[in-house]
């Protein structure tokens, strides 16, 4: 077996740090060396940085407890040891920008959680599934950032994780106009009900800046790659309501759809039950095996059976059917903090390396 690629995690104490941490134990490509977070964490062992805040349900691996963590801000002493990074830092965006950049600039290859590089235009926003052909936009980032093997690649937003991979396996018949609610599970704002007590028995209508991305990101992921950037689609057109519910993990999505082809319910499920992507195609280790499942039951998907599909890595739609004001409309539920989060970009890291795009050093 050729040796595991070295991995470092920036921001590795937080919600999402612990994230990558657990899914990446016993990863047969990928093997976390470093952990990197603030400078207030620097200098001692993960297990003390964290203390009594691991907030995953598995308890925190053994190989990672001893691993002295190291000023995310030394970006030098913290690229040497490793082969790539992913980013969950929090920062303020100017701040993320420039570390991540900083990281590529050593040939350190980033791939991140955060949102800070959505927009910029050379750099890929994937779903593996959806739109890995945006890697190649890689070739003209590192012209800019002047790298030969640095780079920085990023995910899109959880929250539309649960109709965007929906709305690809239905283009044929063309989506043109989408309304979407979504409720939105707290470990998207990195907490537990330990952290945020107020959440308890309570609805928030309010997510900061999640609309904006609910509604644009995916028409950034339809979008194609033309001298050397991202070029958005400009339809379907989406309108957005975010709300933040009394979930840990899980966000649920309501969706109504107008199409331009009238599609039959039985070619609704069979383009969704056969949906299929390069991550399926190369076996990679993350990639769920169906990617997204259809539900008959007239209550399902619901957070408590089915957020775990896949390990967290597939999608579950139900409660497909026509309606009296739009065409068809339909519930998907999505794991925000593996597929819509730490798993989405150990998927994206798993497809860059199968690419070519990320070596061992």
């Amino acid at each position: 077996m050729e040796e595991r690629l070295k991995v470092g995690i920036l921001g590795g104490t937080g919600m999402v740090g612990q994230r990558f941490i657990a899914l990446l134990e016993n990863h047969p490509w990928f093997e976390v060396t470093t952990i990197a977070a603030s400078p207030r964490s620097a200098g001692k062992t993960y297990e003390e940085a964290v203390g009594g805040r691991w907030k995953m349900t598995t308890p925190m691996p053994e190989a990672v407890k001893n691993i002295i963590v190291k000023n995310v801000n030394e970006v030098a002493e913290v690229a040497a040891e490793v082969d790539f990074v992913f980013s969950a830092v929090d920062m303020t965006k100017e701040e993320i920008r420039k570390i991540e950049e900083d990281y590529a600039r050593t040939e350190t290859p980033v791939v991140s959680n955060n949102s800070a590089h959505r927009w910029t235009p050379d750099v890929p926003m994937v779903v593996p599934e959806i739109n890995p052909e945006h890697f190649q936009v890689i070739e003209a980032q590192r012209k800019r950032l002047g790298t030969t093997r640095g780079f920085i690649a990023v995910k899109p937003n959880c929250s539309i994780q649960s109709y965007a991979p929906v709305l690809t396996a239905w283009k044929e018949f063309e989506p043109y106009e989408v309304v979407a609610t979504t409720y939105q599970a707290i470990s998207g704002a990195g907490k537990t009900f330990k952290d945020w007590p107020e959440m308890v028995e309570n609805v928030i209508p309010y997510i900061g800046g999640e609309e904006e991305k609910s509604e644009k990101e995916p028409l950034r992921i339809w979008g194609k790659v033309e001298n050397g950037e991202i070029v958005p689609a400009v339809s379907p057109v989406i309108t957005c309501q975010c709300i933040r519910v009394p979930v840990l993990n899980g966000h649920t999505a309501a969706v109504f759809v107008k199409f331009r082809k009238k599609p039959t319910k039985e070619q609704l499920i069979e383009k969704l039950v056969n949906f299929k992507g390069l991550p399926q195609e190369l076996a990679l280790p993350s990639a769920p095996k169906q990617f997204i499942q259809v539900m008959e039951e007239e209550n399902r998907p619901q957070v408590k059976l089915d957020v775990d599909f896949e390990n967290g890595m597939g999608i579950s739609i139900g409660r497909i059917r026509e309606d009296s004001v739009y065409d068809w409309k339909f519930i998907g539920l999505s794991h925000n903090t593996v597929r819509g989060a730490a798993g989405g970009a150990v998927l994206c890291a798993e497809t860059l390396k199968a690419q070519g795009y990320i070596t061992k050093k």
